[in-house]
């Protein structure tokens, strides 16, 4: 298993995704660690142009491929888009971001290819001509180590658990054209529509506040806000919060909402239940802020406040905005 990386980087209008450049932090190191190239491949209407902006990119090339069938989010025609460059690129590893598209993306290539498959790595290791990947598993109980020993294999990759990639002297770009399906797509997207908030996406934030049942009621939820706002961060909650619903469940952290691999991970009136600790477990740094000392968030939190969050949410927003002055 001794062929080059290739990451699959996934955009947002003209530009590349945060989980995009982390997949190419990923793929570098990889590449450099095994003595390989690393290739990148952007598929999408405008794969031109955003390659363009994105550069310099630290690889070997950049496959460029345009149609309009990439526009939409299906795996299908994006599945093609890698096969192609992962053969001009002579690929034997593909990178991918654990976003909605990717994750689909990363098992429709992987049954295509035949490859072997583990998602949501955390960390990527070589050891000689071995590769191991970490990931976290039984809803981040425990973290598994998987040996790669088949060949091609691709890797799903957690979000902010890689750096960024580092620019440098910019690859060739190579254009490919995107084949024929010769079927009809099993499913068509009639519709998309962006959500009302503006805020980052929860996979992609930095930092995020989060709360639960214990806030008793929606109307005590500016309380969440007004930290997030102090901290520069997003809001995030509980699933019992989105099914009572308090929140949109696009703001839901956990095994059936969203995981998430912020720098802080603040988790008011959270009591720590295992589907909720499957979403942010992997979190940097962990507070908890929970009335009851026997919660269990406190068993996977950094730092732990024991007390209400109606008495410790203002003060604690007071402190931060003045210590931010």
């Amino acid at each position: 298993m001794s062929g080059n990386v290739l990451v699959y980087l996934e955009t947002e209008g003209d530009a590349l995704r945060k989980p995009a450049l982390e997949g190419l932090g990923a793929g570098q190191a990889l590449a450099a660690a095994l003595g390989v190239e690393c290739h990148a491949v952007i598929a999408a209407p405008n794969a031109a142009s955003v390659a363009a902006a994105a550069r310099p990119m630290a690889v070997t090339a950049v496959h460029v491929i345009e149609h309009a069938d990439l526009a939409s989010s299906l795996a299908g025609p994006h599945c093609r888009a890698v096969k192609a460059a992962a053969a001009a690129a002579g690929a034997e590893w593909m990178l991918f971001p654990a976003t909605i598209l990717g994750r689909d993306l990363l098992a429709t290539v992987a049954g295509a290819l035949g490859a072997g498959i583990a998602a949501d790595a955390t960390s990527i290791d070589v050891d000689g001509d071995a590769v191991h990947i970490t990931r976290p598993v039984f809803a981040g109980k425990a973290m598994q180590i998987v040996a790669a020993k088949r060949s091609p294999f691709c890797i799903g990759l957690r979000p902010n658990a890689f750096a960024v990639g580092a620019d440098g002297e910019p690859g060739r770009v190579e254009t490919h054209e995107l084949a024929a399906s010769g079927d009809a797509p099993a499913a068509t997207i009639e519709e998309v529509r962006a959500p009302e908030s503006r805020d980052v996406d929860l996979t992609e934030a930095e930092i995020i506040v989060s709360g639960g049942r214990g806030l008793k009621g929606p109307e005590h939820f500016h309380l969440i806000e007004e930290l997030a706002a102090a901290l520069g961060g997003v809001v995030g909650a509980s699933r019992a919060v989105v099914d009572a619903g308090w929140r949109p469940h696009s703001e839901q952290v956990g095994q059936t909402g969203k995981t998430v691999s912020p720098r802080l991970y603040v988790a008011c009136a959270i009591s720590g239940a295992i589907q909720h600790l499957a979403g942010m477990s992997s979190s940097k740094c962990i507070v908890a802020i929970n009335k009851d000392p026997e919660a269990p968030i406190f068993k996977v939190a950094d730092y732990g406040i024991v007390g209400d969050v109606f008495d410790v949410l203002p003060a604690l927003t007071a402190a931060v905005n003045e210590a931010r002055g």
